[in-house]
């Protein structure tokens, strides 16, 4: 049994690119078509990919043209609808390769992972939401099905509140107002949940997130900054309260965490 990690879509904000000049908006439709494809989904057609990216028909038929041209999309015949191309295999490869930090992680994680039972994972920041570039998971037959590619909401997991809290205060304030602009009437609920996670990190060395994310997981995680120019990343540690609890995640699971992370920070060098 394994539990869900929730599904979640953004859209292109036409007012603030309108107001940028620098903004290629062409170029931000064009990413937003193949970032619309869902986690498990293999086809899309124009028509669905128009109704997600809140674009029009003719102006998809553009884009799907021009990405299947330059091999990012692959339209199939048999069902007249389009995947996800190689060429995009080739640069998430090349993306992923230059994450050193990743094979740095690695044995560490797995270590923790086997220790708690628990999963173990690996993010980095994806607009609004985090994104898992390694995943290792406990022996434990009930486990949270989180794999590399896997997209987590940075307010209500720990490891999104992890990534804010190390950010610095000049970094915070323009992702606090995207939030903010997100959903005005729920962000006062949300900025002080975060002003929490921060305050956790600087004091107790962790940020949490028990049935805030899903009602019946519990998770901690670290933020760190590992150097080298690479952005702020941040390692969580979560499983369903029936195999974890938050108690041994605190007790036991975070000293290990903590030290993990502190060998992480500032890895990749100045």
């Amino acid at each position: 049994m394994m539990t869900q990690p929730e599904a979640q879509t953004s859209d292109l904000d036409e007012g603030d690119a309108k107001e940028d000049r620098h903004f290629v908006t062409a170029l931000a439709r064009g990413l937003e078509v193949l970032a619309c494809f869902k986690r498990g989904e293999t086809f899309l057609a124009n028509h669905e990919i128009a109704d997600r990216c809140k674009l029009p028909r003719s102006t998809v038929s553009r884009l799907t043209y021009t990405l299947t041209k330059l091999g990012y999309l692959h339209f199939v015949e048999e069902v007249g609808k389009y995947r996800l191309g190689t060429q995009l295999v080739a640069l998430s490869t090349v993306a992923l390769g230059g994450l050193d930090v990743r094979q740095l992680a690695r044995p560490a994680m797995r270590d923790l992972a086997n220790f708690s039972g628990a999963s173990v994972g690996l993010a980095v920041r994806d607009r609004l939401s985090m994104r898992y570039v390694e995943s290792q998971r406990g022996p434990a037959a009930i486990s949270l099905n989180i794999d590399v590619g896997v997209r987590m909401s940075m307010v209500r997991s720990s490891i999104g509140r992890a990534y804010i809290a190390a950010l610095t205060e000049a970094e915070r304030a323009p992702l606090f107002e995207e939030l903010r602009m997100l959903d005005p009437l729920a962000w006062p609920k949300v900025k002080a949940n975060l002003e929490k996670a921060i305050e956790d990190q600087a004091t107790i060395g962790c940020c949490c997130s028990f049935g805030e994310w899903q009602e019946n997981v519990s998770a901690i995680a670290l933020g760190f900054r590992p150097g080298g120019g690479m952005p702020p990343m941040a390692i969580n540690c979560g499983a369903p309260t029936v195999i974890t609890s938050p108690e041994f995640l605190m007790e036991e699971v975070r000293p290990r965490l903590i030290e993990m992370v502190r060998r992480l920070d500032g890895v990749m060098g100045a």
